[in-house]
């Protein structure tokens, strides 16, 4: 492993292997987001409710904001990467997609990720990770074709 990190296509057989093992996430604390951020994130990202249907995994040495002590989930990584980093397209194809990945590297914290409620930087998120298996690809081809 290199300390750089690199984002890759993997095949499923590999990509279950890390998905199914939350004890692989770096940090040291492990937590899913919410249903009720879930929904939040099918908002923001203009995806009907109900959408996103698999566990959204988070990990890091501190779960909670420092500032109000919201747990810090999928939501406030998404709500900070669509503030001039990713569109909601890309990210919406990345949850509901069907094609795998993995980061390899260090696992250096994650940059740029603030809460959404009170908007303090978030220090020390390690990891985030989710699979979509519940859509078939023509439902899913649907539903980004809405938010386009």
């Amino acid at each position: 492993m290199t300390s750089e990190r690199e984002t890759v296509e993997v095949d499923p057989t590999l990509f279950q292997a890390v998905y199914d093992s939350p004890a692989s996430l770096p940090g040291r604390h492990r937590w899913t987001t919410p249903d009720s951020d879930v929904r939040r994130i099918e908002k923001l990202l203009g995806v009907p409710a109900r959408t996103i249907g698999a566990p959204l995994w988070v990990s890091g040495d501190h779960p909670d904001c420092p500032k109000c002590g919201r747990r810090i989930t999928w939501y406030d990584i998404v709500s900070s990467a669509l503030h001039g980093v990713h569109d909601p397209m890309m990210i919406a194809t990345v949850i509901l997609g069907d094609r795998q990945y993995v980061n390899t590297g260090l696992p250096d914290a994650i940059p740029g990720v603030r809460c959404a409620d009170c908007r303090t930087t978030i220090e020390g998120l390690r990891s985030f990770k989710c699979h979509n298996w519940a859509y078939a690809f023509e439902e899913l081809a649907a539903v980004l074709q809405r938010i386009c």
